[in-house]
């Protein structure tokens, strides 16, 4: 699936703005095919619950109905028309001019809906069913009851449960005869890359022309056929925070005629795990970066590129050369940011809450059952690992898949469970990049079955925080006790630590060693650094979190998690400065 663009051969309408919504609070009562009767107005992209006031509509657990109109150009009668939906959180049921069109799972990733079978001249009346239902089927899983006569989720993963249509809604047009997916392969050696594009195209054309473009417009590479490879000579390497993209740009002709065109931006880069270090381009990486979330104030989940852009500077601002997307795929226009910046990039999918007696609420009783004798995902986990490559295979930022979240890869069925996962990953993508599974503590290195699968062992540690609390003294022992036992058992492998952190209130001050205190947590991390810098086998630290952000109420989350190095607005704590230094050192 291509990213949706506007040339010479395609058109893209729009379709952000406000749209109507209505709460269905049964099941069944209401008819895609007549207008919504009691909506309000919500604004597309963007999660829907922090737009509304009353409390009971922004925790409502079932449907969300949306609706809004469209219209095609007469122009484009001839063209092929599709609508795409970047994400819709969780489940989304389509309806056009009150006929079913699409039903799609998974609320982080994209798909479409071919629309000529479905429209009319004139007017059309476009719905989409929401669902923010999550259960022990569902990735993100969640916890689903009835109480007191209301559905209830539970989330198990510890972020707010935000729904809606988080990203752009576009129709794009093409011909009849179309570029369907680019996969850019390419070999590297000695600077010379051969480059052996897969180009999928649907239809009839006789003619097929293809370039390779660099920054400077400059035509390098070029090929008149499907199967004729392409040749990058003195390959200008993308290399991290020193990005450099070429351009594949295809064109399909018939008796002369342009019928499709499309550009694949991509950057050649060589990713190589040896000796227990990371290489990009045969030099050794250390990540220095963050655990984030798509997370801020009235917007939740929804995409807005200014808040992304400021992201991204202030990264960069700080030093940082690398962030994960926890817990769960970003947004397209942001993958494509990092590309563009050589941010280095973990992609993760939402395989989070895969632990079914974990949870952030102390006083929740979880089932205490073995997970992977109760969790019902595995299908759609392949899914979602097949949505996300197919999404981000071409991103020279992706470096590394993860492919869950703090599973409970302590418990018996783990390993069974994640090696055809693993397999699947490395099937799947043309690149190989290594795959990853960030552990949970409770998955030491004498319980933990699927640190054998992985090609980096991640550990999200809260030492000082979750074990041993503000006895940062105990606390960094134990801390070195469980690294080496990692590393004795797996030798040959990086250790990097993908979580840590402490919850800090900005601006509560302290002479002492107080938690939540800034003070506290500058200690914290000083702490933490010292113990990682004086282990060689460390190949990175991604401190949890950028960002304060915003959780499900409950007695540990007071206003949200606030392990952030930025307030859930942006304003920095006393720590930042502190990585700054830090980071521009390493």
């Amino acid at each position: 699936m291509l990213f949706p663009v506007m040339n010479e051969t395609r058109t893209l309408i729009d379709l952000s703005g406000m749209w109507r919504v209505e709460i269905e609070k049964s099941n069944g009562e209401i008819d895609p095919k007549l207008p919504l009767k009691n909506s309000f107005l919500v604004a597309v992209p963007g999660s829907i619950n922090d737009q509304l006031i009353n409390e009971n509509q922004r925790e409502h657990v079932g449907n969300f109905w949306y609706e809004t109109e469209f219209t095609i150009p007469s122009s484009l009668a001839n063209q092929r028309k599709v609508l795409r939906f970047s994400s819709v959180t969780h489940e989304a049921t389509v309806f056009i001019n009150g006929e079913e069109a699409a039903h799609h799972i998974g609320g982080f990733t994209p798909f479409e809906v071919e629309l000529d079978d479905f429209i009319q001249s004139g007017k059309n009346v476009l719905k989409v069913c929401v669902s923010n239902i999550l259960d022990e089927s569902t990735l993100p899983c969640g916890f689903y009851q009835e109480k007191n006569g209301k559905p209830v989720v539970t989330p198990r993963f510890d972020f707010y449960n935000y729904c809606g249509i988080h990203r752009p809604v576009k129709i794009y047009t093409t011909s009849q005869t179309y570029i369907e997916d680019i996969i850019v392969n390419y070999d590297l050696q000695n600077r010379t890359t051969k480059i052996t594009p897969e180009i999928t195209i649907v239809g009839e054309f006789d003619q097929v022309e293809i370039k390779v473009i660099d920054q400077n417009d400059q035509v390098v590479a070029t090929s008149n056929g499907l199967e004729i490879p392409l040749t990058i000579n003195n390959t200008r390497l993308w290399q991290p925070l020193d990005a450099y993209l070429y351009r594949l740009e295809v064109n399909i002709l018939k008796n002369g005629n342009l019928l499709d065109a499309y550009s694949e931006d991509f950057g050649v880069r060589i990713v190589k795990i040896k000796n227990n270090k990371v290489y990009i381009n045969d030099t050794e990486f250390y990540f220095k970066g963050f655990g984030k979330h798509e997370d801020f104030p009235v917007l939740g989940k929804g995409y807005n590129g200014a808040v992304a852009n400021l992201d991204k500077n202030l990264m960069k601002w700080l030093g940082a050369n690398s962030f994960r997307t926890s817990h769960y795929p970003y947004s397209e226009e942001e993958m494509r940011l990092a590309d563009r910046e050589g941010i280095v990039v973990i992609d993760e999918v939402p395989g989070v809450g895969l632990f079914t007696n974990f949870h952030v609420d102390v006083n929740l009783n979880t089932n205490n059952k073995n997970t992977w004798e109760t969790l019902r995902t595995h299908e759609n986990h392949k899914n979602v690992i097949k949505e996300l490559i197919q999404r981000d295979k071409n991103h020279a930022c992706v470096v590394v898949w993860a492919i869950a979240n703090e599973p409970a890869s302590h418990q018996k069925g783990a390993g069974e469970y994640f090696q055809p996962l693993v397999d699947l990953t490395k099937e799947l993508d043309h690149q190989k990049r290594p795959v990853v599974i960030p552990n949970i503590v409770n998955a030491t290195p004498e319980l933990d079955q699927v640190a054998g699968l992985v090609d980096i062992l991640c550990l999200n540690r809260y030492y000082g925080w979750y074990i041993d609390h503000g006895d940062l003294d105990s606390a960094m022992i134990g801390l070195r006790k469980e690294l080496e036992k990692w590393h004795d058992k797996y030798p040959e492998k990086p250790i990097m630590f993908s979580e840590f952190g402490a919850d800090t209130i900005s601006g509560l001050h302290s002479l002492y060693r107080t938690p939540y205190s800034e003070e506290f947590q500058i200690d914290f991390y000083r702490a933490n650094f010292e113990v990682l810098d004086s282990l060689e086998y460390v190949v990175g630290e991604h401190l949890w979190n950028f960002a304060d952000f915003a959780t499900a109420a409950n007695i540990r989350r007071i206003d949200g998690n606030k392990k952030g190095i930025f307030t859930r607005d942006r304003r920095p704590k006393s720590i930042a400065f502190e990585i700054k230094k830090r980071w521009e050192k390493i």
